[in-house]
């Protein structure tokens, strides 16, 4: 037995292990975006899937002898695409979709070792039912499953708090590359213990219990009632898992590592279901269940009171914000993890008998392959907004109501009517002073009217979640000025009116990572050149259509659709005077464009004297010392700048860190009062391409 848990244990842990270790080298090539990880996990599911599969097909098809060769050959040829280090020959070279782009490299890098890992879960219980038929032991096979889980649960707590901030990248793919020849070694071991195992007898059936409630399951095949149901369930609890993860962290609060929680309950919700000690409560999780789906509805729907000044009146009513952030992960985190409860609960109820388990297991992996390509997929591609998840839940509720028993189901009824009457609720406050909804591959991006339309200060905002992108002015005279972290006072105005001041009558050369609405092109002069680089083509195409700084502006002005690092890598140096890197305001900052190799790039790009302007405004990591690490290396100044802007001025906060070797522009700002160097040495180990380190920066 000890051999069959440590296979099944090890393989759990690799799998989940890997999807970090690859995603997180080839997240910088694709921006950095969450859309990333969405598609890698898709991949994941549907090789998932595919190894399901191959273990049903194996184990029923097959002798056990037959099975061992087999599976065993497969093993030996996987260990030719060890090591794991994705290629660089997949680098896009243009900002077209990269979905088909990123699942071939994928599958390239790490297909077949994924694919043996995936169908170990299934096929080594099957040779432990059959090693162990007519023992006591048997009843303990659904068990491993709930080991499997709590594997994959170490898997995702370990890696960001002791692989990510200890080991480079290059020593993580070795690292697991070792492990999996380990496994192949534990795996073949298995094999060679089920192939002196006879098949495993049918039996006619067999009950199954779970809490306070017993289902007995038919041994026989499956119908197609029971696959159906298998389907939906864990369909259901996969779509629930991806859209509340997206929602706490783009919609609520764009906080580092929040993804960790949602996962880390589903997979608990696996781990008590499975374990077989009555966890799932029939009665109480389907009364919970319905109770979570009602609140979660109407959390999408909350919105508090309208915040305005007296001198403003009625037209000075500002937007409405979401749930806070200390009422939405709670709400949202236990939600997901009663309903997942209720949906792997139910599973567990209608499982089979071990003669069936791999048709089982093969039904729930389609399920999870299933909701990940409808989040990850099909919705980015149908809908321009994030309705999967009022979607997911009004199903919940459907589920409730199908599964319902007597005296339950006119509760059930309620809540689906509950969810009803608050999805239309959640549309209207979508829609409520939006004047635009867009969604690609990178996310939803909304432009929002601040104020009433007649109000002198309306402005429209661009959000990608809870990230503002930038705001103009719609009325005269305000339309021009710059907004948001742009004001005269904030660290990179300074920088180019401290350059002009210094060289008065040239024209300037500048460069933007991060368009955002093009509010600097506000600072542009007749003769100037401002280059901006976006990774997004649908937030170019807002901010042509719906804002005016880029067609407003004297200066001359250039878009590039893209990634900005592996641009700036292909370009002949632009001699600018300043380059402006803006896009770390979010969780997942993209940290290929804060190291020592992409300082370089930047460098190769300005001109002497120039500067290299980071803005690090962000509420949840201090990127100062990564910066000042950077600089001191170098042998430049960093000089940070520090802008808190009057309240009636509509300007926000910001952070910017100019990084520099222009003495005389570090006297003038001096002289303004704007800023002071970076001092002391950084507590933390510089970044690299090869490596970083979130937890060392959070606040």
């Amino acid at each position: 037995m000890i051999v069959f848990a440590s296979t099944i244990g090890l393989s759990a842990f690799l799998l989940f292990l890997v999807q970090p270790v690859v995603a997180r080298q080839i997240l910088p090539w694709f921006g950095g975006s969450a859309a990333v990880w969405t598609t890698c996990m898709v991949f994941f599911q549907l090789v998932l899937l595919a190894g399901y599969f191959y273990a049903d097909v194996l184990s029923r098809h097959l002798r056990p002898r037959a099975q061992a060769l087999v599976h065993g050959t497969l093993l030996l040829v996987s260990l030719t695409q060890l090591p794991i280090v994705p290629s660089a020959a997949f680098k896009p070279a243009d900002a077209d979709n990269p979905i088909g782009r990123i699942l071939v490299l994928l599958a390239v890098t790490i297909g077949l070792p994924y694919l043996m890992l995936s169908t170990t879960g299934p096929l080594v219980q099957s040779w432990f039912a059959r090693r162990f038929a007519d023992t006591p032991k048997q009843a303990s096979v659904w068990r491993l499953y709930a080991l499997s889980n709590a594997a994959s649960l170490a898997a995702l707590l370990g890696y960001p708090t002791l692989i990510e901030p200890l080991a480079t990248n290059q020593a993580q793919s070795l690292g697991w590359s070792a492990g999996y020849v380990v496994f192949v070694l534990l795996a073949g071991a298995s094999a060679a213990l089920a192939a002196r195992a006879p098949r495993l007898p049918r039996q006619p059936s067999q009950a199954a219990t779970a809490g306070n409630s017993t289902v007995v399951s038919d041994a026989g095949a499956p119908t197609g009632a029971d696959l159906g149901r298998w389907l939906l369930l864990s369909a259901c609890g996969s779509v629930l898992l991806l859209t509340v993860t997206t929602h706490i962290t783009q919609n609520v609060a764009s906080v580092p590592f929040l993804w960790v929680l949602p996962l880390a309950l589903y997979l608990t919700s696996f781990i008590l279901t499975f374990d077989g000690r009555g966890w799932y409560w029939p009665r109480s999780f389907r009364v919970l269940a319905g109770v979570m789906a009602v609140a979660m509805m109407a959390g999408l729907a909350y919105r508090p009171n309208l915040a305005w000044t007296p001198q403003d009146g009625v037209a000075g009513l500002i937007e409405q914000g979401l749930m806070p952030l200390q009422q939405a992960v709670p709400l949202y985190a236990a939600g997901l993890f009663v309903l997942c409860m209720f949906f792997h609960g139910e599973l567990v109820l209608r499982k089979p008998a071990p003669a069936h388990l791999t048709r089982f297991y093969l039904m729930v992996s389609a399920g999870g392959a299933l909701g990940g390509l409808l989040v990850g997929v099909v919705a980015p591609l149908l809908l321009d907004w994030t309705w999967e998840l009022p979607g997911v839940l009004f199903l919940a509720t459907v589920v409730l109501l199908a599964f319902g028993q007597g005296r339950w189901r006119p509760a059930a009824a309620v809540a689906l009517g509950a969810c009803g009457f608050f999805g239309w609720q959640v549309i209207g406050a979508v829609h409520e002073r939006t004047v635009e909804v867009s969604r690609s591959f990178y996310g939803t991006l909304r432009v929002r009217a601040t104020s009433l339309e007649d109000s002198p200060t309306l402005r429209w905002r661009l959000l990608h979640g809870v990230i503002t992108h930038g705001e103009q002015y719609r009325h005269e005279p305000y339309r021009s000025q710059p907004t948001s972290y742009y004001g005269a006072s904030a660290g990179v105005a300074q920088a180019l009116l401290g350059l002009r001041a210094l060289q008065p009558g040239r024209a300037q050369h500048v460069g933007l990572i991060g368009l955002g609405i093009g509010t600097l092109a506000s600072y542009g002069r007749e003769g100037d050149r401002y280059r901006f680089y976006e990774l997004d083509p649908d937030v170019l195409d807002v901010a042509e259509r719906r804002f005016s700084y880029l067609t407003d502006s004297a200066a001359r002005i250039e878009t590039q659709l893209g990634d900005a690092r592996l641009m700036l890598e292909r370009e002949a140096p632009q001699a600018f005077d300043l380059l402006a890197v803006d896009a770390f305001s979010s969780d997942s900052i993209p940290v290929h464009l804060l190291t020592r190799e992409a300082l370089a790039t930047y460098r190769r790009h300005v001109a002497a004297g120039g500067v290299v302007a980071f803005h690090i405004s962000n509420r949840y990591l201090d990127l100062r010392p990564v910066v000042q690490q950077l600089a001191d290396e170098a042998g430049l100044v960093p000089w940070i700048v520090m802008d808190d802007p009057p309240d009636d001025t509509g300007l926000y906060k910001s952070d910017w860190v100019l990084v520099t070797g222009n003495q005389a522009l570090l006297s003038w700002l001096a002289r303004q009062g704007a800023g002071e160097r970076l001092a002391g040495t950084p507590p933390i180990r510089p970044w690299t391409d090869d490596f970083n380190n979130l937890f060392d920066v959070l606040r």
